[in-house]
């Protein structure tokens, strides 16, 4: 691949996205189930180097860009560090806990469950089936496409050469599943009395629905803290993210060269620039760090992982996985719902259903997925479910992080029951201590208050 190709491949990328957001702003059906546009652009993408071969300037290597853009985007997950937010949470332990046990539950049973069928029952229809296949789901569903990207990489490295392509239809299917399923819970919780913020959603804004933003509304990308005289604010930001990404890509070669240790080159892109957040915290140099352009930076490469892995995917895979993917993505479906129907009310207090519908989003593909929908039943977070979430995912990450790391090794490695028993493990101890703490409303009715109304 030459520097033309890589010049081309993104241009290309681009003119789709570009096009997908304009799909996206003009079309009703789009923007009535807010199917994003970087997925527009790489279903695009992918119909026109199936229907068209040959036509786009497309070099052959576009699969190899997510595991490229993944060391950016954990690179700058690990550059923001960890942040709590205090002060509203104070004496509101048992909402936040048990809030904190549901979200982990949510997670690990994708973990666990997912390759516990694959080999239980999958394997057993289709021999043929790798011990890792059911991970993939897991890494679509609740990971997205980067996670994808990032577990298929490992997979690869480790001889499940296929492993991109699965995770990749995963991811797909999860953000789809998301957006269909996740308006369908809407329209059946305004109608059984389960919303208690809004009665219907007829009232989003415009830019929600067409993804453009009227001037009245726009929001600055983050401050300037260089003079562009010197150093451009944005070179700045993406400097330091490429440092990192390329320092974890170096210390991935280093460990497998010296060591043969085939760990994944993302996890040492995050840790990288988790020490970045740290010595930068204590030499000051975070005051010079805006976390909102290193976001927009890592959500910029988002959008082009997701059009390269949906445009990228070998359709020849899919068709040779097709019955055992179709099998595992309804099992991965079914798992998703239960988590919300059921866990949901258990372990959420009030205003349950806002808190479990942002669950369901983040679990079937993306955070923003989970945002949007949060953003329709309560727009203002009068649930208190972004707080919370800042408060779980300090302890959600280190699940996230064994899991992406040592799960594709251990499934590979004979350690698949040990593996699976750690996720069922965790899964119980959540169960036992909400169970223990009397954090278990099962039996509360579904209409029940919100957050903070009559005790709850």
């Amino acid at each position: 691949m030459t520097v033309n190709d890589f010049l081309l491949d993104f241009a290309v990328a681009s003119v789709f996205i570009m096009l997908g957001q304009l799909l996206r702003a003009k079309i009703k059906f789009f923007q009535r189930f807010f199917i994003p546009a970087s997925m527009l652009a790489g279903f695009m993408g992918l119909a026109f180097r199936y229907l068209l071969p040959g036509f786009l300037p497309m070099s052959d290597k576009i699969g190899s860009y997510p595991t490229m853009l993944i060391l950016i985007i954990f690179a700058g997950v690990g550059l923001n560090g960890f942040s709590m937010n205090k002060g509203k949470n104070n004496g509101e332990v048992g909402r936040m806990c048990s809030y904190l046990s549901y979200k982990m539950v949510a997670q690990v049973i994708q973990y666990g469950l997912a390759p516990a069928f694959s080999i239980l029952l999958i394997s057993k229809l289709w021999p043929e089936i790798n011990y890792g296949f059911g991970l993939l789901l897991a890494a679509g569903f609740s990971g997205g496409h980067g996670t994808a990207a990032a577990v298929g990489s490992s997979f690869a490295n480790l001889g499940f050469t296929d492993a991109l392509d699965i995770g990749q239809t995963c991811a797909t299917v999860g953000i789809l599943a998301g957006v269909f399923g996740g308006m369908f819970f809407i329209k059946l919780g305004t109608k059984k009395g389960w919303t208690k913020y809004i009665s219907d959603f007829s009232y989003l804004s415009g830019e929600l629905k067409t993804g453009l933003v009227p001037k009245k509304n726009r929001t600055e990308l983050g401050k300037a803290t260089t003079s562009s005289v010197v150093l451009d604010p944005l070179a700045w930001h993406f400097a330091i993210l490429m440092v990192a990404a390329g320092a974890g890509r170096l210390l991935y070669k280093f460990f497998y060269d010296k060591f043969n240790f085939d760990g994944p080159s993302y996890l040492y892109s995050f840790l990288v620039g988790l020490l970045f957040f740290y010595i930068f915290k204590k030499t000051h140099v975070d005051y010079y760090v805006d976390t909102n352009v290193t976001s927009r930076i890592t959500g910029t490469c988002t959008d082009y992982l997701v059009f390269f892995g949906i445009a990228s995917i070998n359709l020849g895979i899919i068709v040779k996985y097709a019955m055992p993917l179709a099998l595992l993505l309804l099992f991965g479906i079914f798992i998703v719902v239960i988590t919300l129907m059921y866990f949901g009310p258990a372990m959420n207090k009030g205003s349950w259903f806002e808190r479990s519908l942002f669950v369901f989003g983040y679990s079937t593909g993306v955070f923003a997925i989970g945002f949007i929908l949060l953003r329709i039943v309560d727009p203002e977070n009068k649930s208190l479910t972004l707080n919370d979430t800042a408060f779980a995912c300090i302890f959600t990450t280190f699940s996230e992080l064994f899991t992406w790391s040592f799960g594709p090794m251990m499934l590979l490695n004979g350690q698949h029951w040990l593996f699976i028993g750690i996720q069922v493990a965790i899964m119980t101890v959540c169960l036992i201590v909400n169970l223990v703490m009397k954090w278990w409303w099962i039996k509360e009715p579904l209409n029940r208050p919100a957050v903070g109304e009559d005790g709850y």
